[in-house]
């Protein structure tokens, strides 16, 4: 058998599919880590490349840009060629993006480099779902898998705050990206030895370039029109023009794919059973949620004078608890109550925590205020992101769980770069008008991210009441005439 197809022999499935889990995680925590990482790191790495400020946000809008453009496309070719090698093809390529962005010597070569750090960390991830639904396909395992995903996707984000400032702060800015290539090359080894080599549903009739070519570019253009907004305002020509033309691709390539035999986006996937409701309100949830990160960790170095490992600490309660849903806790509530019913009180209590970290003032301490908060947002966290997930994916045909997971996986990252343009936007606007009104500069700052704050409560509010009125319980079934629902896919569209 061919190595792509082997599995290891020694093992008994089950044991098989739990390390395979790991290993997927694993790569995941790559991608994770360098979304939140490199913010810590960047004053240091502006010094010692001499960036200018205005530049420096480049280092990550160049993997925000090329991660978000391609998750669609390296997902379909997850279905095509096969899931497992396209999962390893895109670990190879972050690992080696890793080497570049840790010896970059200038500006250029390190944009660059975290430009294919994008792209690498896009094909990785955007099967890694579609693995997890395909190795565990009985509702109350898929549950416990999809926990440690969520995990890793959502508590990753503080713990890269806590790494990159102990490495920022032990060693220097390069280790950040130095970290991963053990990382990688024993994802590879052990994902090479232990995942399901399934071949893909092949090309049968060919593939559709000009529609692989036209929704990536696409994105590629939105998310480049996103996260420039800081530099050009919402309503400026360069913002406006840019968004017009990447909405135009994409009314052209739904009407393509309308007409194509073998699309590389079949609107089929449209029609799944929760898959569109849960990505509008998994949107909303990530816009509020993850501009916590940014903003939280803006409000602790710039107001109230913490290190970047301080910061990183701060950021633990949110984690912890996180993660110890995810041990267990939220699927075993999933398989009691449903879905829907643990979903809902997990968006209550995000708004909840957003409305605390509303309240944190300028001389607040740390704890009773912000403590509190960001634990109320990892019990949100925790027990609505992974019922989400598993109502988007309840119902999704095995030939296109790929991408069903490009289309979950790029609902959270337009959410979430859409968010924290919006929301820092919304807080630096604010604090200027306040420092021209003459308050002080940890005065105004303090404001805008207070508001920012509430702003991101009204979106999971708006969630919310979504996922109310379009995440229904299903009608009852006859238990004669019918086998009842999975406790995990229960609401309908």
């Amino acid at each position: 058998m061919s190595a792509a197809t082997t599995k290891a022999p020694h093992l008994t499935d089950d044991r098989r599919r739990w390390l395979a889990l790991g290993i997927v995680c694993l790569a995941m925590l790559m991608n994770t880590l360098d979304g939140s990482v490199v913010n810590v790191a960047l004053p240091a790495i502006g010094r010692d490349l001499a960036i200018p400020q205005q530049s420096l946000t480049w280092i990550i809008n160049a993997y925000l840009i090329t991660f978000g453009s391609f998750l669609l496309l390296a997902g379909r070719l997850g279905d095509l060629v096969g899931r497992k090698r396209v999962f390893l093809s895109g670990v190879t390529l972050f690992t080696l993006a890793s080497v570049l962005c840790g010896f970059a010597t200038d500006e250029r070569m390190l944009i660059a480099a975290r430009f294919i750090q994008g792209l690498g960390g896009a094909v990785s991830s955007s099967v890694i779902i579609a693995m997890i639904v395909s190795e565990f396909p009985e509702p109350a395992e898929r549950a416990r898998a999809m926990s440690a995903y969520i995990f890793v996707a959502v508590g990753g984000g503080s713990i890269g705050l806590l790494v990159g400032g102990l490495v920022t702060q032990a060693l220097d800015w390069h280790w950040i990206f130095f970290i991963n290539i053990p990382i990688g090359i024993v994802t590879l080894l052990l994902g090479r030895a232990l995942l399901d080599g399934k071949p893909g549903i092949g090309f049968d009739k060919g593939l559709d370039v000009l529609g692989s070519i036209t929704i990536t570019v696409a994105l590629m253009v939105g998310i480049y029109a996103i996260v420039t907004t800081p530099d050009h305002g919402w309503g400026s020509l360069h913002t406006l023009g840019f968004g017009a033309v990447s909405l135009a691709l994409i009314a052209f390539f739904v009407a393509l794919q309308a007409r194509l035999a073998n699309p590389i986006m079949p609107l089929r996937i449209l029609r799944v059973q929760g898959l569109v409701s849960t990505s509008l309100v998994r949107g909303l949830l990530a816009t509020g949620l993850f501009s916590t990160f940014f903003l939280g960790a803006l409000y602790l170095e710039r107001v109230r004078g913490y290190s970047a490992l301080r910061t990183g600490v701060a950021f633990l309660p949110l984690s912890l608890i996180v993660g110890a849903l995810s041990a267990g806790i939220t699927a075993n509530l999933m398989a009691r109550f449903g879905a829907r019913a643990v979903m809902l009180p997990g968006l209550v209590l995000t708004g909840l925590g957003l409305l605390l970290m509303a309240q944190v003032g300028e001389h607040s301490s740390y704890f009773p205020g912000m403590f509190f908060a960001l634990l109320i947002l990892g019990l949100g966290a925790g027990t609505a992101f992974i019922p989400l997930l598993a109502i988007a994916m309840a119902h999704v045909p095995q030939s296109d769980a790929g991408l069903a997971s490009g289309i979950v996986n790029v609902s959270m990252q337009m959410s979430g770069a859409i968010g924290l343009a919006v929301l820092g936007t919304v807080s630096t606007d604010h604090a200027r008008s306040l420092v021209a009104g003459g308050h002080s500069l940890p005065s105004a700052l303090t404001s805008g991210y207070q508001l920012a704050f509430l702003v991101g409560a009204a979106c999971v509010a708006l969630g919310l009441l979504l996922a109310l009125v379009l995440l229904r319980p299903p009608p009852p079934v006859p238990a004669a005439s019918q086998a009842p629902q999975p406790a995990l896919a229960d609401a309908q569209p």
